[in-house]
């Protein structure tokens, strides 16, 4: 899936201007989710099943 396919987003808790940002994005063909840095949009990115996407959101939550 090409980066271009993808609706990116970041979080409500993030503003405009801040400088340390991520976007995520989530692959409508299958549950994977994207995550990429918001200064390097067209740099690396990693893509997670849904699955790892739920335990690391459980986890942030809990810690």
């Amino acid at each position: 899936m090409t980066s271009s396919s993808l609706v990116w987003f970041k979080s409500s808790y993030s503003g405009n201007d801040e400088p340390d940002c991520v976007e995520v994005a989530i692959a409508p063909a299958d549950p994977t989710i994207h995550v990429r840095d918001s200064k390097d949009k067209a740099g690396a990115r990693l893509a997670i099943t849904g699955a790892a996407w739920g335990e690391f959101v459980g986890f942030a939550v809990r810690a």
